[in-house]
């Protein structure tokens, strides 16, 4: 074919196809969000960083003043394994083909029901948390903690209900506060103003605890209540009342952004494994069967996410314009993005990897107890881990400021070449698709493009920078020293100790104890299994201490059967967290 015609062709192709742009550009913005926003919320301290340093509080420290910078909190990924990486292609096989049989014997409506309240539970939770995130990044800049203002940086005290000078003049007040105080027609509004703040960084902790088992607690503010809220609503409208694509959408984000904080392909291995598995299953589905089509065209959930296209007319006089629609599966999206947000956490783990240093250590005596003079021992000193999320209402109110004016916290970035290759990669994949789609005018398996584009991005990306062998042999499996001190990691990789077995077996003691099938025990017993007769006796000859290392009984335990609280959070003060028992630490040092 002349040149010439082949450019002809593409024109009018184009020109055919441009009312289609603002949808197409549409569906890639709405694939690239959940994946970019997910990956950094998955992010937390690498193996290859040391614990952040903690700070000590104060006893007049309110709950609600506590730096969000002092909780470290360690996302627990549901890693796959290679064998999880063969099998998951061909469970999804299956899966497909008997929801096509299903649904093309019974129908789709009775299949939707069933999944539609499956989903709404799911939907709840998803939602919950993507508002949850997004009302805090909002409420960041409207409440910052930090402020920058003519070249000063100002803290805001909640207690104080001021912005009290942190680089500059000792107990100087940012500009304004003092004005509005003075006012006496905007004293209302400016007391408003502080209560809300205080009201929205309010934590709370309820308690729950059934039979023998010890408190199982959790921390919430008023934000994940109103987000709760928000999920309950989203769930019940769009399978009560109607399911606009809007809404199918929210719904289909806040799966991909949580899915992204709950999974992790563990190594690239793997990840590719998987990928690759999925890449032969999308072809097979779409284009050797009815089955990927069908299921998708009739099941109306939120599986996936649907994008209006331009109205088209119809022949029939005076009817109403017809509406379409393009979908795009959420493992499109959230099958490659698991492997990109992998590659936003190796970035971080290679940043702290360069920043790690040895230690030399003089020893002086050997094994066998005789002086050695001169041997040393090399140690590795990780640098301690800073937060690289949050904070963007800070780093906004705070951008003027010079970086040396600014807290850590404010500074914290790393580079990204990885995720950024992958970004491309997946954009490269997603534009290729939208392109064939286009040109044959038929459903396209979106892996088929996607995964190439991703994989070869990744690796090419480490074959250039000469990473390979690094990229190989990274892994988030857990390791001991992600392991709280004391803890069998064996265990813990698999999920199971014997203290969870104890707490499930209490759990189960205490269900039977208050549906009257198990009269209580008289002997009041420890978390541990230790029982009061092994607790030796204070000073005084009053039993109820244990030895060093075991955790306090209570006498009464038995007495209760059930116990649901809310209480205002409370940390521990005065004084390092380091020397805090276990509860104060879980308290105070983790979100939980």
């Amino acid at each position: 074919m002349d040149v010439s015609k082949l450019l002809d062709l593409v024109a009018q192709h184009f020109n055919d196809e441009r009312h289609l742009i603002p949808m197409y550009l549409h569906l890639i913005a709405s694939a690239l969000f959940p994946i970019y926003t997910g990956a950094y919320a998955s992010l937390s301290r690498p193996s290859s960083a040391a614990k952040p340093v903690k700070k000590k509080r104060r006893a007049s420290e309110a709950a609600d003043e506590i730096d969000d910078e002092d909780e470290e909190v360690l996302q627990k990924l549901e890693g796959m394994s290679p064998r999880d990486a063969v099998i998951y292609p061909v469970v999804a096989a299956v899966t497909l083909a008997g929801l096509y049989y299903l649904i093309t014997k019974y129908g789709a409506r009775a299949i939707n029901l069933i999944f539609g309240w499956y989903f709404a539970v799911a939907g709840v939770f998803s939602v919950a948390k993507l508002v949850s995130d997004a009302a805090v990044v909002g409420i960041s800049f409207v409440f910052p903690t930090y402020l920058g203002w003519s070249g000063k940086l100002y803290r805001v005290d909640g207690l104080k209900r001021k912005a009290v000078l942190v680089q500059g003049a000792v107990g100087e007040s940012a500009t304004g506060s003092s004005a509005a105080v003075t006012s006496v027609w905007l004293k209302p509004v400016y007391n408003t103003i502080w209560d809300v703040r205080a009201a929205i960084k309010q934590r709370y902790t309820v308690a729950l605890r059934i039979g023998n088992t010890p408190d199982e607690k959790t921390n919430f503010t008023v934000i994940h209540v109103l987000a709760t809220l928000v999920g309950i609503a989203s769930s019940a409208y769009a399978n009560l009342v109607a399911k606009p694509w809007y809404l199918t959408n929210l719904q289909g984000f806040a799966v991909c952004y949580t899915a992204f904080q709950m999974l992790s392909p563990t190594t690239f291995t793997t990840g590719s494994l998987l990928l690759s598995g999925l890449f032969c299953y999308d072809i097979w589905a779409v284009f050797f069967t009815p089955l990927m089509v069908t299921v998708a065209k009739n099941l109306d959930q939120p599986i996936k996410l649907v994008f209006p296209r331009p109205e088209e007319a119809v022949q029939i006089p005076f009817a109403p314009p017809k509406r379409q629609y393009s979908m795009l599966g959420l493992g499109d999206i959230v099958l490659p993005g698991i492997m990109m947000a992998l590659a936003l956490r190796f970035d971080l783990y290679l940043f702290y990897l360069a920043k790690q240093r040895e230690k030399i250590v003089q020893q002086s005596d050997d094994v066998s107890g005789k002086e050695s003079k001169g041997t040393k021992v090399e140690n590795i000193e990780k640098a301690p881990y800073v937060p690289v999320t949050g904070y963007l209402g800070d780093r906004f109110w705070t951008a003027r400021l010079p970086a040396s004016a600014r807290p850590t916290k404010l500074n914290a970035s790393f580079p990204k070449p990885y995720f950024y290759a992958s970004m491309v990669g997946y954009t490269i994949g997603m534009l290729t698709t939208l392109v064939v789609m286009s040109v044959y005018q038929h459903a396209q398996p979106a892996l088929l493009y996607l995964v190439p584009g991703v994989l070869v991005s990744l690796w090419g990306t480490a074959l250039a920078r000469g990473e390979v062998k690094q990229m190989w042999e990274f892994s988030e499996a857990v390791d001991s020293e992600q392991v709280e001190e004391g803890g069998d990691t064996r265990k813990e990789e698999a999920g199971w100790s014997l203290d969870s077995a104890q707490t499930w077996l209490d759990m189960w003691d205490g269900l039977l104890k208050l549906t009257g099938f198990r009269e209580g025990s008289t002997e009041a017993t420890t978390r541990n299994g230790d029982t009061a007769s092994e607790a030796k006796p204070d000073a005084d000859g009053n039993a109820g201490k244990l030895e060093p290392g075991k955790k306090h009984i209570d006498s009464k335990r038995d007495d209760v059967l059930f116990r649901f609280t809310i209480s205002r959070y409370k940390a521990e003060q005065e004084g390092d967290l380091s020397g805090a028992s276990d509860a104060a630490k879980d308290m105070a040092g983790k979100r939980e």
